[in-house]
């Protein structure tokens, strides 16, 4: 983990989890947005992979996962 992430204040991690605990996915990607835009990306990697996710129980993981997956395709296109 970079030195900066951890440097990432707890309660910004905290609230974060908060929205994940509510289940509040468009509080959750503004929370994300924010981070990246103060910290950048690499540093969200880190926080995200070593701060974040393992503190999630397991059905705020799997909440969590079901809602990028559900997100994650914006447009198809067709092949011919």
């Amino acid at each position: 983990m970079s030195e900066t992430a951890t440097l990432v204040p707890v309660n910004t991690v905290i609230t974060m989890l908060t929205a994940i605990s509510n289940r509040n996915w468009t509080q959750f990607k503004k929370l994300e947005t924010e981070f990246v835009n103060q910290y950048g990306l690499e540093v969200w990697e880190d926080v995200f992979n070593f701060r974040l996710k393992p503190a999630l129980d397991k059905d705020s993981d799997r909440w969590l996962l079901a809602q990028w997956c559900s997100a994650g395709i914006k447009s198809v296109k067709v092949v011919a």
